[in-house]
């Protein structure tokens, strides 16, 4: 037993010995060292190191007829503005590679609520163990809504899976929580125009 515990000392002295060179902020999780505090008290903000990010994306469009959305592939954000200028901003899953990735302008070209799913013929090459169809329910991967683009295949569409949302998951679309693109669905209009960048 003695020998034991002066093991477990000598492992703690040498880590704690290892750990001097190990930058503070990986030494200390909770303490003022691990952000950056404005100089100025009454402004003070966290910088977080996540990719996510609010940018002024709305200059990219002429005009906000039928509403408007941005999807920031690299932030991993959906951005939409209503015609009447309020904006939303909500984080989505993107696609998994770069090879499933698309990019450039398309619209809104129809709305189901409770979509049914079918995987793509690609899909079935990928996943032969997919199934040829799922109706709407917990088990579709297009969860409670979908917005169909004027791209083949292409969606932006609730999910089930949450763990997806922020995550590189999806086999080409734009994945949303259930509840956001429940949101989204109801002011979106056949005819939002949408731009992937």
């Amino acid at each position: 037993m003695a020998s034991k515990n002066l093991n477990r000392r000598a492992f703690v002295a040498g880590l704690a010995a290892t750990t001097g060179s190990t930058p503070l902020l990986a030494q200390d999780i909770d303490g003022s060292e691990t952000v950056e505090i404005e100089k100025d008290i009454s402004n003070a903000v966290r910088h977080n190191i996540s990719s996510f990010r609010s940018l002024d994306w709305q200059p990219y469009f002429s005009n906000l007829k039928n509403g408007a959305v941005l999807v920031d592939l690299d932030s991993r954000a959906l951005h939409f503005w209503e015609e009447s200028g309020s904006y939303y901003l909500f984080p989505s899953s993107v696609p998994l590679t770069e090879d499933l990735t698309k990019r450039g302008r398309t619209s809104v070209i129809r709305k189901v609520e409770g979509p049914s799913w079918r995987p793509t013929p690609s899909m079935r090459i990928r996943n032969p163990e997919w199934p040829e169809y799922v109706g709407p329910g917990p088990d579709n991967p297009l969860g409670t809504h979908a917005l169909y683009l004027s791209w083949q295949y292409y969606r932006i569409h609730g999910t089930h899976d949450t763990r997806k949302i922020g995550r590189r998951s999806s086999n080409g679309c734009i994945g949303l929580y259930n509840e956001h693109i429940a949101k989204l669905f109801g002011m979106a209009k056949v005819g939002t125009q949408v731009l992937l960048i």
